[in-house]
């Protein structure tokens, strides 16, 4: 099609939405991993994880072999909220790169929690409220998927208690407010409210947190209260299934205007957003139907894929969450307080871990204040002021347009925008101010987390 005939924004209707997510492990030759219990090292059962999990979501986290699960119509419902989110082509970045290359977009900050959380968050509870629990437990990071869930809890009428990372609640005190709005408890994590979270305390003093304190923090709580489950804003099969909403999305409009993506990028901490947007792709490529580069983006400060083990490993610093396979850099590597809060986690998604180690999909690093000079370059130029987690896609995306400028490539580009990020004022600012930095750990500092990965038979590395 040329030029004139794809809009800016492309809208699908309410009658486009999808009906079922999709399950991307049902297409993997190499499945995923199992959750193992960490006194037996043996797959976790449905039983042995329901004090932690609602029994649905359980039953999503263990089914590898449904292509679609149907999404409930009370979650269709909330979803015509504020979806099918818009499909945006770049053209003002496309020019003031002077790229060939053609750029889309899909936004997920079109809510009030600013983010492509509330996918997961608005599911979790539905099927908690089913269950008939009195609430939920959790950790946040930057605070996205504390504000998905506290609006989610409060449309069910859910208590909701949040453990939201310290360096985070102390950066990001408006986030923070809405939380609190919606009605949510929330905590700064590690805090003096757990046995575990007094137990990080001691070790290490002073300590910013981290998602992986948090995750300790929530579980504990979830299991000292009767009536409660804690469920989690990433990471997990379940949380990505629930995600794979975008990515449907995003081939349906595609699909509708004959665009076909060369390159799909995405930032990635645990994986929800990565993993949402790309798991229908994915799901051609692995099926022979089409091809794709997919390149995932992390902080350099906290590089799991780059730089992590592929092995068994806590998904919690205090030790008392199930041993996940994944790339990680330790369940005790604690990242250095970037402003990219939502990306601060030592592990990687089973699905993106096992998908990126059969060479299915690429990964970067980029530095912090390079992220936030792409945010800026994007910002001024598309009216979108993107989240820092965001912006990470944003960066490599942009290199992508380049380098096709370089080598006169008409490339086709597509990206995740996350969330928006008036709630990150404090980092805009740092870097508008010219006081923020970079860091990448050493390989000193990575030894330090990977000396306390588990070790037993056929977990070494």
């Amino acid at each position: 099609m040329s030029k004139e005939k794809i809009p800016y924004k492309i809208y699908l209707s309410e009658n486009e939405l999808p009906a079922s997510w999709y399950n991307v492990r049902a297409d993997m030759k190499n499945k995923p991993a199992p959750l193992l219990n960490p006194g037996t090292h043996k797959p976790m059962t449905f039983e042995e994880l329901r004090p932690v999990f609602c029994d649905e979501l359980i039953k999503q986290e263990l089914d590898d072999t449904t292509p679609y699960i149907e999404i409930p119509a009370e979650i269709r419902e909330f979803y015509k909220m504020y979806r099918p989110a818009p499909l945006v082509r770049a053209y003002c970045l496309e020019k003031k790169l002077g790229t060939p290359a053609k750029i889309y977009y899909k936004f997920e900050g079109n809510n009030t929690s600013g983010s492509h959380k509330l996918n997961s968050a608005i599911a979790q509870a539905y099927y908690a409220k089913k269950q008939g629990l009195k609430g939920v437990t959790t950790e946040t990071g930057a605070g996205q998927w504390g504000t998905a869930l506290s609006m989610a809890c409060s449309y069910f009428g859910l208590d909701c208690q949040v453990y939201m990372v310290k360096v985070s609640y102390e950066q990001k005190p408006f986030r923070r407010e809405v939380i609190r709005t919606y009605g949510a408890k929330i905590t700064p994590s590690p805090s003096e409210t757990t046995e575990v979270g007094r137990k990080i305390l001691a070790e290490f003093p002073g300590t910013g947190g981290s998602l992986g304190c948090a995750i300790s923090e929530a579980v504990e709580a979830a299991t000292h209260q009767e009536g409660y489950r804690y469920v989690l804003g990433s990471v997990l099969n379940q949380v990505l299934l629930h995600q794979t909403v975008i990515g449907l999305e995003t081939m349906t409009a595609m699909d509708k205007y004959g665009i076909k993506p060369d390159v799909i990028i995405g930032c990635a901490g645990g994986g929800s957003n990565l993993g949402g947007l790309i798991s229908p792709f994915m799901g051609r490529k692995l099926r022979g139907e089409a091809d794709y580069q997919f390149i995932a983006v992390e902080p350099a400060s906290c590089p799991s894929l780059t730089r992590g083990k592929f092995v068994y490993d806590f998904c919690d610093t205090g030790h008392v969450c199930p041993l996940a396979k994944m790339y990680t850099l330790g369940s005790e590597f604690i990242p250095s307080p970037n402003h990219a809060g939502g990306l601060r986690y030592h592990g990687m998604s089973s699905i993106l871990s096992q998908l990126y180690d059969d060479g299915l999909m690429e990964a970067r690093t980029v530095e912090q204040t390079e992220v936030f000079r792409a945010a800026q370059e994007f910002a001024r130029v598309e009216g979108i002021l993107p989240a820092p987690e965001s912006s990470h896609a944003i960066k490599v995306a942009i290199d992508e347009a380049l380098k096709c400028k370089e080598n006169g490539e008409e490339k086709t580009i597509l990206f995740g925008l996350t969330g928006t990020g008036y709630f990150d004022m404090y980092a805009y600012k740092a870097f508008n101010d010219g006081t923020m930095s970079d860091y990448i750990p050493t390989d000193e500092d990575l030894a330090k987390g990977f000396a306390g990965i588990p070790r037993f038979p056929g977990n070494e590395f």
